[in-house]
């Protein structure tokens, strides 16, 4: 018991904090490179795409959105450093994480629509029944 104690004395919440938003940095832009990557592919198919306006909407969207969570998150992070030790910014400084919180969940959603509807191999043009 006593040695689970020292344990838990010598973890650094700071570091573990940092570790948990580098770790979720790396996903945002991992995430980022496959929605671009995504959105090349769709410009390269073109209308051949059984849902071209679809996947463009979506895919433009979901980028647009991790555009405005990251700014967001760069404004909190310049207003915890800067004025987060007044309590008067601390209700701005909640409604920055909610709504970041907010997009993360929608562009969370969005991707998950666009996996579903994106098929990288074309329609079949025969009828399998019929042969």
């Amino acid at each position: 018991m006593m040695n689970n104690e020292s344990e838990m004395k010598s973890m650094d919440a700071n570091r573990y904090a940092t570790k948990k938003t580098i770790a979720q940095g790396m996903l945002d832009i991992a995430l980022l490179t496959a929605n671009a990557s995504q959105l090349k592919y769709i410009l390269q198919v073109g209308e051949q795409h059984q849902f071209y306006k679809l996947m463009l909407i979506l895919i433009s969207l979901s980028i647009f959105l991790q555009i405005l969570s990251g700014a967001l998150s760069l404004s909190l992070s310049l207003l915890r450093d800067c004025r987060l030790h007044k309590a008067e910014f601390h209700s701005s400084a909640n409604i920055i994480n909610h709504v970041r919180t907010a997009f993360a969940f929608l562009t969370a959603m969005i991707n998950l629509f666009i996996s579903a509807f994106d098929s990288k191999m074309p329609p079949s043009q025969g009828n399998y029944l019929n042969d």
